[in-house]
């Protein structure tokens, strides 16, 4: 197993106790010796030596010797070792690309919110292309200060290039992509609802919401 994945875990693991957690948070703004620590949340000093000994195992909390009081200790975070905890980003791609089956709603809104929110090359395709992009799709682009794609809905097979980063974000496409003589395979598959189902303006902003919230996950594992 991946070792940055085991120490991640064990980060975690030394996190999952509310009075460990409650020492962390109390030195994310300042050090402070042990003795402060418990006297600030209320733990005897006995429990207070065992938490920090496994927040130091963990490698969250480091002691240094006071320069003022010799006999005085301090305990410091390592905010590197609560950074490390996200997950680690993509490898890096040349372009986004967001696949639906008929590419005229979810698979636009997608690449108009990409473009918008983060920049960067993007573009969008379907696996069975609509005629045209979906009237409700253009109005909650157009409510948004969106701009979509004015080439209007194309196949997977024209769009997409090695070196591309492919989201598939409805079901039926995800699962057309998976299958044997597919063009292409999509690196992750979102989820989102089929707006056009209902076909109303609530389940066209929903949709909207969902792809922002994910795109907004999605923006820093890609940049970084």
């Amino acid at each position: 197993m991946d070792d940055d994945l085991i120490q991640r875990a064990r980060v975690y693991a030394a996190l999952g106790e509310p009075a460990r957690l409650a020492i962390v948070d109390s030195l994310v703004l300042g050090d402070a010796s042990p003795g402060e620590v418990g006297l600030a949340l209320g733990l005897p000093t006995n429990l207070v030596a065992h938490h920090v000994k496994v927040l130091q195992d963990a490698g969250l909390v480091t002691r240094a010797r006071s320069e003022g009081d010799r006999r005085r200790t301090y305990l410091r975070l390592v905010p590197e070792v609560l950074a490390a905890l996200a997950p680690p980003g993509l490898d890096r791609a040349d372009r986004v690309v967001f696949v639906c089956t008929h590419n005229s709603a979810r698979s636009q809104l997608a690449a108009a919110l990409w473009r918008d929110r983060v920049g960067g090359p993007v573009a969008s395709a379907g696996t069975h292309p609509a005629p045209r992009v979906h009237p409700r799709a253009v109005q909650v682009a157009h409510r948004h200060g969106l701009t979509l794609d004015p080439a209007g809905p194309a196949h997977v097979a024209d769009v997409v290039h090695d070196g591309d980063l492919v989201v598939a974000v409805c079901d039926n496409a995800h699962e057309d992509l998976a299958g044997p003589g597919a063009p292409v395979r999509p690196r992750l598959h979102w989820s989102v609802p089929d707006p056009a189902r209902a076909d109303t303006d609530a389940a066209f902003e929903a949709a909207y919401a969902d792809l922002a919230g994910r795109i907004a996950r999605l923006a820093p594992a890609v940049t970084a």
